[in-house]
Formats: structure tokens, sequence, C-alpha cells
């Protein structure tokens, strides 16, 4: 158990699920258990998550990210190459790097973890200059993540909605990867970089993938078939998605992609517009977190 007394806890009000209030009821009522002092902030903007982890970086001993994926994504920004710990209360759509490191989806529970945690390097990626933490992904889900920031509905619910609105549409692409001097050409519906298993709500896009290992899982999906869609569906919620033919996998470091056309991307599930080219670089055991005892990431 880590022995940590003063915690900072960067709310956002934005987040998938809401409830703020309880929320910070939840954390001031386990915080006084615990005898440790807790502080609440609010973000206000995207961007202030990260701005506010800055300027208290150094004075907790612990900063909690309480949002989803990208207000985890925003306040790593700030604490990459840092000693002050992140931690995480699991608030948003996906909470896919949550899951991968075994935090409850439960406010109260996931309070309760940070208590007993363990203060771990997991590594980060960049793209492009931008950090991630989680899952990145070029095309398709890309697409998608444009599209759902704007959406109306949040959550798997929301989320599904524009996936069967759009799928019929939106085409394969080419592309080159670059790796160790060799180039490669694929195409593809989706390509993820995926640092952690999942996107988020138990989706595993990268099964095998560890935040400790110093790779990233590049995964390439191709258009998969109407009729075999039930079953690859399943497959990706059941960690059977790389026994597919229409799916690869790779474990890499630093590489290169290369797509004939502008293709929209995303970082831990924020929309990032589009691009031709990205630099894709890994950062190992660049992020302090804390974790639940007994999991391995």
């Amino acid at each position: 158990m880590v022995a940590m007394n003063n915690f900072l806890f960067i709310i956002n009000p934005f987040s998938g699920r809401g409830q703020k209030e309880k929320t910070e009821i939840k954390i001031a009522s386990c915080c006084r258990r615990q005898h440790v002092e807790c502080t609440v902030m609010h973000t206000e903007a995207p961007g202030h998550a990260a701005v506010l982890a800055k300027q208290h970086a150094g004075k907790f001993d612990a900063i909690i990210a309480v949002g989803g994926d990208g207000t985890v994504n925003e306040v790593a920004r700030a604490l990459v190459h840092t000693r002050t710990p992140m931690g995480i209360i699991p608030n948003g759509s996906g909470n896919g790097l949550a899951r991968h490191l075994g935090i409850p989806m439960k406010t109260t529970e996931a309070i309760k973890t940070l208590f007993n945690s363990v203060p771990t390097l997991i590594d980060t990626f960049r793209i492009n200059g931008n950090l991630g933490v989680n899952v990145a992904g070029i095309g398709f889900d890309g697409h998608i993540a444009n599209r759902f920031g704007n959406h109306a509905q949040r959550g798997l619910s929301g989320y599904t909605q524009l996936v069967i609105a759009d799928y019929f549409s939106y085409p394969e692409f080419s592309y080159q990867f670059t790796y160790e001097g060799e180039h490669h050409h694929g195409n593809g519906f989706i390509v993820s970089i995926a640092n952690s298993s999942q996107f988020g709500n138990n989706a595993f896009i990268a099964p095998a993938a560890s935040v400790t290992d110093g790779m990233l899982d590049f995964v390439s999906v191709r258009k998969i078939p109407i009729w075999r869609l039930p079953t690859a569906i399943a497959r990706l919620f059941t960690r059977k998605l790389s026994a597919a033919s229409y799916y690869s996998v790779q474990r890499l470091t630093d590489f290169n992609i290369t797509c004939e056309e502008d293709i929209s991307f995303h970082i831990d599930g924020e929309s990032c517009s589009k691009a031709k080219e990205f630099s894709i670089q890994t950062d190992a055991a660049s992020l302090l977190v804390l974790r639940p005892r007994n999991k391995t990431i």
C-alpha cells in the first residue's frame, strides 16, 4: 500500500456520466474516512485539466483525473515525465485505460481503490507530437470520434448509433507504414495504435497489449462484410478479434504511416481532425499511475 495524504481531484463536469455533485460528495466522504486531505477542482473547457494538473504537479501526493479518456489524456500531458502519480476515477463514455488497469467503474469503489494502489510507471506514445496513453485510431473510428464529440447522446448507445449510420458508406483506405527502414503497404478500415488493450466499454481491439512492455500494438482491420458483423462484434467483446482473417497486429516501437489522402484520426477517443502522415513514437515507462494491486497490465 502506498502512503498518500493529500490528493487533488480534477473533475470534468461535462464527461459522459455527469453527476458532479454526487461525485464530489463521494470523494469527500471516502477521503474523510481514510484521513486523507482532498482538494477538488473543476474543468471549464477542453484543455483546462492539463492546465490545472501542470499548475499543481508536485504540490500533491497524487492528481486524480475524474472523467473519461479525454480527461485522463489531459492530466497525463501535464504529469508525463514527472514524479507526481496520476489516479483515475472513471466517469466517461468508454473509460478504456481505467478498464485496462482494472480500476472499478463504480465511483465509490474506484475512490477506495486509490487508498490501496500501487504506483506504476506505464508507457505513453505520441502521434505527430500529441500525447496518447490508451488507443489512437486512423480511419473509421477516427471519423466516428469526430462525429461523437458533437453527438447529443453519449455512452455506448450513442456511439453505436453513429457506427450503424455510417458503417456502409465509409470506405477502406490505403496506407504505407515504415518501420526500421522497411516499407509495407496495406488497406484498412480501422488502423489502431494501441498502448492498452481496449477502446473502452470492454471492446478489445488489441487483447494482448500491455502498457508496460515499451511497445505499441499496430492493428489493421479490413472492412467486414455485413454477414460477418455479428461474429466480429462478438469477437471484439470477448478478446477473440485477433483470430479473424480480416485482422492483423504487429508489435512495434517507433514507426510512420502515410496515407494517400487526408484521413480522420483520434487520440484516446478525442477527434484530431485529419492528416495524411502520422509519426508515431513510443515513450516507455514515462507516466506514473496509481493502479489496483494484483492486476497484470
